[in-house]
């Protein structure tokens, strides 16, 4: 594999929670590769859920990580998060590097530079919240802590020196809610792992994966191919698992959770990966380009950066059913060379992603516009 010249300074890594291997966990994972001494900071840490990368390293959690219950009931426990993750002192260090789609931008840096890799801003305190399936219970007791949640997210933004966006669309996010700038570097893709097989026949089969979250629309895409009778497989876990699981009609195959290399297989063999809901970017559908996947995705968010319509995919402009079984009329009626659904991937390999970020650090901790926190590089 290759190995990154790491960056000779004092750092930590903050990272919200690490309870399973999704997009931000593999981001993480690339950023590790950079700094081998770093330990990682984390609200709460479920062991064996996270790959041997992150499980080797030093992970220092917080005090929410002993209350009884907090992997399963987590996201009752949002209200806590934010003193949480002011609890942690990093005196010692000269960069702080947050990994941070809830709170672990808002930690104190001290002295350190603080640059922040941002996923997005929580979704669910600001233009998500009715993509997310919550009980009438639930919804009213978010709706008294909302607002104090969204004061709380713009304070802390501004203790972050540098923002990083991975999406476009996640940079104009930062804008609207934070009024700062951010660059943009797109997530990494292992493209030397998730390669095509040239000359193998693609399955009668569509594919949807990821994250089994409301927002993702998994039961609206489920319900298209229960109309249509054409076969799906849904590849991923999460808490929409067993309530997909009793609205699917027999021609939609549940896998739940598969291996890195079942999931390369699916998108090596699959007609196409479809994906109904608006991401922040979109990690699985680079993926699957990578194995010669074309995408057929929903005409928001992040995935305008990653499908190119008529070229590596299409795009669709309702998160309906008709749109997308229209989606699919049309992609049945082209046809869909490799090379050509392979042309983007490297712009969002790990490689690209590292010497970004390598190059950020350099120029944010060197510039002379720097806030009093930044350190020259040790």
């Amino acid at each position: 594999m290759h190995s990154p010249k790491p960056i000779t300074m004092r750092v930590a890594i903050i990272h919200d929670w690490l309870n399973g291997m999704r997009g931000g966990e593999k981001v993480l994972e690339a950023l590790l590769e950079l700094f081998p001494d770093a330990p990682v900071f984390t609200l709460f840490y479920e062991r064996g859920k996270l790959s041997p990368a992150i499980e080797q390293r030093k992970i220092v959690t917080s005090w929410l990580d002993r209350i009884p219950g907090i992997y399963r009931h987590y996201r009752n426990l949002l209200p806590l998060f934010p003193s949480a993750v002011r609890t942690w002192s990093f005196h010692e260090y000269d960069l702080i590097l947050s990994s941070s789609h809830a709170v672990a931008k808002g930690i104190d840096p001290g002295r350190a530079q603080h640059i922040c890799y941002c996923h997005t801003p929580m979704r669910y305190i600001w233009d998500a919240a009715d993509d997310y399936h919550m009980s009438p219970a639930r919804r009213a007791a978010f709706s008294v802590f909302r607002s104090g949640l969204q004061r709380w997210d713009r304070e802390s933004s501004q203790s972050v020196h540098h923002f990083i966006a991975n999406s476009k669309f996640v940079s104009r996010r930062i804008e609207t809610y934070y009024g700062r700038p951010s660059e943009v570097i797109y997530p990494p893709i292992d493209t030397r792992f998730f390669t095509p097989t040239p000359g193998t026949a693609r399955a009668d089969f569509y594919l949807a994966a990821g994250a089994l979250t409301p927002y993702k629309r998994f039961d609206r895409t489920i319900q298209a191919f229960n109309t249509s009778g054409k076969k799906l497989v849904v590849a991923g876990d999460g808490p929409e698992l067993r309530r997909l699981r009793s609205i699917a009609a027999s021609n939609v195959d549940m896998r739940g959770w598969v291996s890195n290399e079942n999931l390369r297989q699916l998108y090596r063999t699959a007609k196409a990966m479809v994906y109904m809901g608006r991401e922040d970017f979109g990690m699985v559908a680079v993926e699957a380009q990578a194995c010669g996947c074309p995408v057929i995705a929903y005409d928001e968010g992040g995935m305008t950066e990653i499908v190119d319509d008529g070229v590596n995919g299409l795009l669709f402009p309702m998160q309906d059913e008709v749109s997308l079984l229209q989606a699919i009329e049309r992609f049945e009626s082209q046809t869909w060379p490799l090379a050509q659904v392979c042309s983007k991937v490297e712009n969002f390999s790990r490689d690209s992603f590292q010497t970004k970020i390598k190059s950020f650090i350099k120029r944010s901790t060197t510039e002379k516009s720097a806030q009093p926190g930044s350190l020259q590089p040790a």
